[in-house]
């Protein structure tokens, strides 16, 4: 296996336990939370986190920092920070409900960009 599936195997298992620990701080009981989350997957009213991964994994070269799934407005948004191949980090922002991506920040995205894909 290259080096590069290996870490997204990796992430897939490690980024719904970093999901627990984020909601663990919160006030409402996590398994409430993570209940709640495997409720909007399989009702389909959120993405799920490996979609957003392999759609990231296929347009852009880096490595996933953080995820967060958070609550901007009344809507759910994914973001992910990742860490390109000069260094810079870039956040990508997705709607959650239908995993399109809605912004970016950072600096030198267009470095992180893999050759004959698009946005």
């Amino acid at each position: 296996m290259t080096r590069h599936l290996l870490l997204l195997l990796l992430l897939r298992r490690l980024v719904p336990a970093a999901l627990l620990v984020l909601l663990a701080a919160s006030p409402v009981p996590a398994d409430e939370h993570w209940h709640d989350l495997q409720e909007a997957v399989r009702e389909g009213k959120i993405v799920p986190l490996p979609e957003i991964l392999d759609w990231l994994e296929a347009r852009y070269a880096g490595q996933v920092l953080e995820v967060e799934l958070e609550r901007d407005d009344g809507r759910s948004v994914y973001e992910v920070e990742m860490l390109g191949p000069q260094g810079q980090v870039v956040e990508f922002e997705f709607d959650a409900a239908s995993g399109e991506l809605i912004g970016m920040e950072g600096v030198n995205i267009n470095g992180m960009r893999r050759e004959g894909r698009e946005q």
